[in-house]
């Protein structure tokens, strides 16, 4: 009995993780139960996590399932992105050079930075009073 491949990974971005599983089917997208254009609303962010699946012609060759939490829905598209990216790479190795080369292999690092203490935010300052 023949049994259906499927390739899991975690994506992360900012304050994001997204669990994403990639198994052979039809180019179905589901994110948190729902369809990207319903859970995400704006189409730059659907655009974004199609992204890997476009670049090397795979949308109609796999469905997709995410689970994501944390952070806004900019991150957590970028989370999911990560993610699908990460899962092709465990379904063929070769696919590796061709999405490293585009930049989606590597995790964005950038987060918000930490408020400090006797600032309003992380660097700015309250207003100088000379007198």
């Amino acid at each position: 009995m023949e049994q259906a491949l499927q390739f899991a990974a975690t994506g992360r971005r900012k304050t994001s993780s997204a669990r994403v599983i990639l198994f052979p089917g039809k180019g179905k997208i589901l994110v948190n139960g729902k369809t990207p254009e319903e859970y995400f609303g704006r189409p730059v962010l659907n655009m974004i996590l199609k992204q890997p699946l476009e670049l090397i012609n795979v949308t109609n060759k796999y469905d997709v399932i995410a689970s994501v939490k944390g952070g806004g829905i900019s991150g957590q598209a970028g989370a999911i992105r990560h993610g699908i990216t990460r899962a092709l790479i465990l379904s063929d190795e070769k696919l590796k050079k061709i999405l490293k080369d585009s930049g989606f292999v590597t995790r964005d690092p950038r987060m918000k930075e930490r408020k400090k203490y006797g600032r309003k935010k992380a660097r700015k300052r309250f207003q100088f009073s000379k007198r």
